[in-house]
């Protein structure tokens, strides 16, 4: 198997640990000692998992020289989608414009990138 392309997407909002002070009785020192966490990135109310899973599956074709049609097979590795049926990767194969590959979900939560690398090199 060859990886032509990786590519990511994280939201604009963010949410540092000052602005859990103000929510919560807690401290950035308390959060990052424990975790290691300063901040994370929070979707926006009308933004899907499929949105942001589209967002970095055209960064990655772009970077690969490729359109959406030239992909076989559309994996989703999530825990989270967007509805429990259909499943996220037919929501991000119509978003994507792609009418021919082959989509399902796989939910194996931490390890489902490593997963679906191994069932796609299958």
């Amino acid at each position: 198997m060859n990886i032509l392309s990786l590519a990511h997407y994280v939201p604009k909002k963010v949410l540092k640990n000052d602005d859990l002070t103000r929510m919560v009785d807690t401290s950035d020192e308390w959060i990052y000692t424990r975790t290691g966490i300063r901040e994370r990135h929070i979707a926006a109310d009308d933004e899907d998992n499929s949105d942001m899973a589209l967002a970095a599956s055209r960064q990655a074709l772009d970077q690969a020289g490729l359109q959406p049609g030239d992909i076989d097979a559309i994996i989703a590795a999530t825990c989270t989608p967007d509805m429990t049926m259909p499943g996220m990767s037919s929501s991000l194969q119509g978003k994507l414009g792609n009418e021919h590959a082959m989509t399902f979900d796989l939910n194996a939560a931490c390890s489902g990138f490593i997963y679906s690398l191994d069932v796609a090199d299958s």
